[in-house]
Parts: structure tokens; C-alpha cells; sequence
């Protein structure tokens, strides 16, 4: 695989916000409701930012669940896009992943993720879909997918969340992420052999095979978030 390991490792998933760090500029979006977002760019204390975080996310949840307006869909899809990625850490990075706010901001960033690499994740996909079994029948992806069907799958995982089940969108997110994190593994293990033949011939590599492990290790670290919130969701205890 020609990818270089730069294409997995810097736009990963971040388990919390701090790749993400809010910049203290904030926009309002119409999503969301303004007497809860005015608050913001004054600054809260914690306690308050997290009921803002948890009060949000269920909002935004039921508003679209009630409506499933094809527009409101869209705005909601693409709130990072529109509002910032700052606004919306600064909503629900801070979140628990075993709370609403925290899924909410996971699946947000792997859509982010999905999109952006979407050639190199179809890539992996290829590598990892055979190790992982029954995960790439869950997740809705063909065994080779284009970069487009990627940013397809992305898409419908969120809006899934929105306007379908709950528990399966993050079934789905759970699965993705268990292929690719396999994906990267296969590949890292790949490389580290390369990297073992060329120093018995002198030669010098730098492969970045550790880098491959660490982002596969924090994919398979959501995967397992994605799957215990949605079993969290069933029991009506996602809150």
C-alpha cells in the first residue's frame, strides 16, 4: 500500500477534545436552541457547560427525530462544517463516552475523519475487511469500496443517528471502526517486516509502523464505545 502513514495518524479520532481544542469564537447555529447557545461565548463554569452539553444533545436529537425535515437533516450533517468544528467541541468533546453528548461527539469526528481520508480508509478497508468478519456486514460497506462509498457511509451512520435507530447508527460507526483499526494493524504489522528486512541489509526505514498501531489502538478504543452506548441506548440509560 503506497499511503504513508501521515494519511491515518493526523486526522484520527480523537477519544477527547483536545485535538480539537475550542478557540473561544462561536457562531450560533440554528440548529440548536439560542437561549441554551448564548450562553457560550460569555463563558460558563463547568457544572453549567455540562448540563448545556447534555441539554443540547438531547435536543438536537428529538428535534430532528420528530421532524426529519430533509433540510434540518442536512444543516444537522454538516454542523461542523457550517458552525466549526470549535463549537461543537466546545458543546461535547468534554462528554463522557458513555453519555449523549460524548456519542454524539465521537460520531461527529468519525464522520470528519471518514471524509477527509476517505481514500486512504478505502484503502484499508481492503486490508482489513477479511480479518474482521461479520463487522463490515453491520457497518453497510461493500468488501471494495471507493473513496465515495466512504463518504457515503459516513453520511448515513450520522444521519442514521438522527432519523433511524440510535443503537444501530453507533452499531454501525462500532463495526466500521473494528474493520479499520484492523486494517491498520495488518498494515503496520506489514511494514514492521519491511522495516525488519531492510536493517539485516544495512538499510535505514522509517515506516511509521508505531504510528499505524497508536491510531488503530484509539480506533478500536471507539469501537468499543460506540458499542457499549448503544447498548447504553437500549436501556434507556444514554442520557
Amino acid at each position: 500500500m503506497s499511503t504513508s502513514s501521515s494519511s491515518y495518524g493526523s486526522s484520527s479520532i480523537r477519544a477527547a477534545g483536545s485535538g480539537f481544542a475550542a478557540s473561544g469564537r462561536f457562531t450560533r447555529p440554528a440548529q440548536l436552541d439560542p437561549a441554551l447557545m448564548e450562553h457560550l461565548s460569555g463563558g460558563v463554569d463547568p457544572q453549567q457547560l455540562s448540563e448545556i452539553s447534555h441539554t443540547t444533545a438531547a435536543s438536537l436529537l428529538d428535534r430532528v427525530h420528530h421532524t426529519q425535515d430533509p433540510q434540518t437533516v442536512e444543516r444537522v450533517l454538516t454542523l461542523v462544517e457550517h458552525e466549526g468544528v470549535d463549537l461543537v467541541a466546545e458543546l461535547w468533546s468534554g462528554g463522557d463516552p458513555d453519555s449523549l453528548p460524548g456519542v454524539l461527539w465521537r460520531l461527529y469526528m468519525l464522520r470528519t475523519w471518514m471524509r477527509r481520508n476517505r481514500e486512504s480508509i478505502s484503502r484499508l478497508w481492503r486490508i482489513g475487511e477479511p480479518v474482521a468478519g461479520a463487522s463490515s456486514a453491520i457497518a453497510g460497506v461493500d468488501q471494495a469500496p471507493t473513496a465515495e462509498d466512504i463518504a457515503r457511509t459516513a453520511d448515513s451512520i450520522l444521519s442514521g443517528a438522527f432519523v433511524g435507530d440510535f443503537a444501530v447508527a453507533m452499531e454501525r460507526a462500532s463495526a466500521f471502526c473494528a474493520v479499520i483499526s484492523a486494517g491498520l494493524v495488518a498494515e503496520a504489522r506489514r511494514r514492521q517486516e519491511r522495516d525488519a528486512e531492510l536493517r539485516g541489509s544495512g538499510a535505514i526505514s522509517s515506516s511509521g509502523a508505531a504510528h499505524l498501531m497508536k491510531t488503530a489502538r484509539s480506533l478500536h478504543s471507539t469501537s468499543k464505545d460506540f458499542k457499549a452506548g448503544a447498548r447504553l441506548w437500549r436501556e434507556g440509560r444514554l442520557e
